[in-house]
């Protein structure tokens, strides 16, 4: 009971991160996206493998990679969340904050959909109702759009199958991040390198190009902090969460992010779209109000 509480507010934080993460990337829009992901890549993984070789040693990546299966699983999971990174970025700082919302709107949906299909999970009528209101909200917000939202269906699917992996694999939250940067880490720097060579980049003006100043290369640098928090949270809720709960939990950052593509980068969001979102909010309300009475019910003393 303890570890299930610890994972929920470990999801509820690492959603609320991501939720506002786009007013960090916009500071750093003078910077090109693809930049800003190998940047994010390379800090990242300096930073958690730093944290583990002081925590427990130069053994703790053999121990990790001594199960073939496991390796493979973390790999394929380390490209899913550089992919999600990449298109997330460019997204951001292309202007399409409300776009990445309604991915990260879908992707619930899907999670819901691989825990049911691919775990064994189940949900009671209630939590099928929602499923169905929120299906409707979705396939709204598509119709609106008046065109495939690649944009908002390429979150949703990398970060999906992403949850799914890191569900399966039997490794702890900050390991199983550490051997996913590790594996992002050399292509990332390749990257950074030849950017720099050809004076393309700005990071301390290594390549002769102006540099962007030492505010945006702090940024840049903590960008790696502000990666790697919320997936640890993440990788640690979705182990001890049912995958369907996880899910729901994710509206919390797509809520945070359209109101941010709204009310500050003042982006578009008529009354259709507005529909949309209302189904959602309905099918959140009441799958929240079912987990609620479940649970008051399974806390309430036994009879007598």
């Amino acid at each position: 009971m303890h570890e299930h509480r610890a994972g929920l507010w470990m999801a509820i934080g690492a959603f609320v991160i991501w939720g506002v993460t786009p007013l960090y990337w916009h500071l750093l829009k003078a910077v090109p996206s693809w930049q800003i992901v190998l940047h994010r890549m390379v800090w990242g993984a300096l930073l958690v493998s730093a944290w583990l070789l002081w925590q427990r040693g130069r053994g703790w990546l053999a121990a990790v990679l001594a199960d073939r299966r496991r390796a493979a699983l973390l790999l394929a999971s380390g490209v899913l969340i550089g992919l999600n990174w990449s298109l997330y970025i460019w997204a951001v700082n292309a202007g399409h904050v409300v776009e990445t919302s309604l991915g990260y709107y879908i992707n619930p949906l899907l999670n819901v959909v691989l825990g049911v299909a691919l775990l064994h999970e189940r949900l009671n009528r209630v939590q099928w109702i929602s499923v169905a209101l929120a299906a409707c909200g979705v396939a709204w917000l598509t119709w609106s759009y008046g065109r495939l939202p690649w944009i908002a269906l390429g979150l949703a699917l990398s970060f999906g199958f992403y949850g799914l992996l890191r569900k399966r694999v039997a490794v702890d939250a900050v390991a199983g991040l550490g051997v996913e940067s590790l594996y992002l880490l050399l292509p990332a720097l390749a990257g950074l390198m030849w950017i720099e060579m050809h004076g393309q980049g700005g990071f301390l003006a290594l390549g002769g190009a102006p540099g962007w100043g030492w505010g945006i290369d702090a940024l840049l640098v903590l960008a790696g902090v502000v990666s790697a928090l919320p997936l640890i949270g993440f990788a640690y809720a979705v182990r001890r969460v049912p995958l369907s709960v996880v899910g729901f939990l994710q509206y919390i950052a797509p809520t945070l992010q359209l109101l941010i593509g709204v009310l500050v980068f003042q982006e578009a969001f008529d009354q259709e779209r507005a529909l949309g979102f209302a189904f959602i909010w309905v099918a959140l309300l009441l799958f929240a109000g079912d987990g609620l009475r479940r649970a008051r019910r399974q806390a309430a003393p036994a009879p007598a």
